[in-house]
């Protein structure tokens, strides 16, 4: 079947000397795996390796056999040109952080519209403002909604990790009451808050938290590799 859509990249890997395999996650059909041979040397438009960094929105028309195996592309053309992030190092970390934790992460095999507006929507904020230093955090969080394990909105000095509840006595899968505060100071955040609220150092708390709480949560979930990189951009 030929489909036409929005398509955002969540990872691509080489395969062999001169092909890809690209995940995307598409508006019309959740998340989908293509093969592109010859990515490295094709000559042709749509088969420009550019195309496929990590969170590249794109429009794509492709063959979708749905049959469990890898899908082709027809015609590809980027959606939006990123205007700042493939030149600030901060941004460019973030996003292959980001794009690391979704590959590890993300399985809605099924369309979901709410998920992509979501992705969508947050990478163009991204990449047209400057006080971004929450914006990892914000997005980690706000993507367990969509995972099903969004943290709890009850009353309680320590948070449950297990059950993603606000407990009222400190177990032994719960944060201490300082981590507890954190977290719930970045629960009430959203992208354009400029509130400068954390230290350098709280942030790299709060990231150790929002990892540990995937792990739990995220069967066969694996730390980033780029964890460290952010971590130095950050620093």
């Amino acid at each position: 079947m030929l489909i036409k859509t929005k398509a955002i990249v969540i990872s691509s890997l080489k395969y062999q000397e001169k092909s890809l395999i690209v995940k995307c996650f598409t508006q019309t059909d959740g998340l989908k795996s293509y093969f592109v041979p010859n990515a490295f040397t094709a000559k042709k438009s749509n088969q420009k390796i550019a195309y496929f960094q990590p969170f590249s929105i794109l429009e794509i028309e492709a063959n979708h056999k749905n049959k469990g195996t890898l899908e082709h592309f027809k015609e590809i053309k980027l959606a939006h040109s990123y205007q700042t992030i493939p030149t600030d190092i901060v941004k460019s970390s973030i996003i292959l952080f980001l794009s690391e934790m979704l590959h590890h992460s993300i399985k809605e095999e099924e369309k979901n519209d709410n998920l992509f507006t979501f992705l969508e929507t947050a990478l163009l904020w991204l990449d047209n403002h400057e006080e971004i230093t929450n914006f990892h955090l914000i997005f980690l969080l706000q993507m367990t909604k969509f995972f099903g394990f969004f943290p709890d909105n009850s009353n309680g000095n320590y948070f449950e990790m297990i059950d993603g509840v606000f407990a009222e006595y400190q177990g032994t899968s719960c944060l201490n009451f300082q981590e507890t505060e954190l977290l719930k100071k970045l629960l009430e955040l959203k992208f354009d808050s400029s509130k400068k609220l954390f230290l350098a150092s709280e942030r790299q708390q709060l990231l150790k938290i929002i990892i540990d709480y995937y792990s739990i949560h995220l069967d066969g979930f694996k730390k980033p590799k780029s964890l460290e990189v952010l971590k130095e951009v950050f620093a």
